[in-house]
């Protein structure tokens, strides 16, 4: 063979190798995406393990945002804001998501800090999380129905 179309070759083996490592590289980012879910009902139990033959750990009020971990089966494995790990039952997770304000925060009319303040919310406030952006903003809805903005950094379960 020539001397050419083997560097040409060599080069082609390591571009493959340069685009699978990056290819893996990126799914495996997507993989690490955070997923919240909310409490679906009061009373919603927490166990020790994936059965409800195992201990409880505590109960919960309805739309409290909880970190998921993993899953098993009907069960998943969450993390709440203090970061305590339990399993709960599927079925006592909702699609609608709040979040729970961390620190006296500002509610705003827009996503701006310069938008005029429609509330306080104090910590522990739960408010449904309507969409957030690219920007640090969620737009939330208090239980009034009225609408705003919050800095993300504010909000535990975004």
């Amino acid at each position: 063979m020539n001397k050419p179309l083997i560097n040409l070759m060599a080069r082609s083996a390591l571009l493959s190798r340069v685009f699978a490592v990056s290819l893996l590289a990126v799914m495996a980012s997507g993989a690490q995406a955070i997923e919240y879910r909310s409490t679906a009902r009061h009373g919603v139990i927490f166990y020790d393990a994936p059965a409800e033959t195992s201990a409880k750990r505590f109960i919960l009020s309805a739309n409290i945002p909880l970190e998921v971990m993993s899953e098993q089966g009907d069960w998943l494995r969450v993390r709440d804001r203090d970061g305590t790990l339990s399993w709960i039952k599927k079925s006592d997770v909702a699609t609608r998501r709040f979040v729970q304000v961390n620190r006296l925060s500002d509610v705003r009319q827009a996503a701006n800090p310069q938008s005029p303040i429609l509330f306080k919310a104090e910590r522990n406030l739960l408010l449904e999380r309507i969409d957030a952006s690219n920007t640090g903003w969620i737009k939330v809805k208090y239980r009034d129905g009225q609408t705003g903005y919050i800095r993300i950094e504010d909000v535990w379960g975004a």
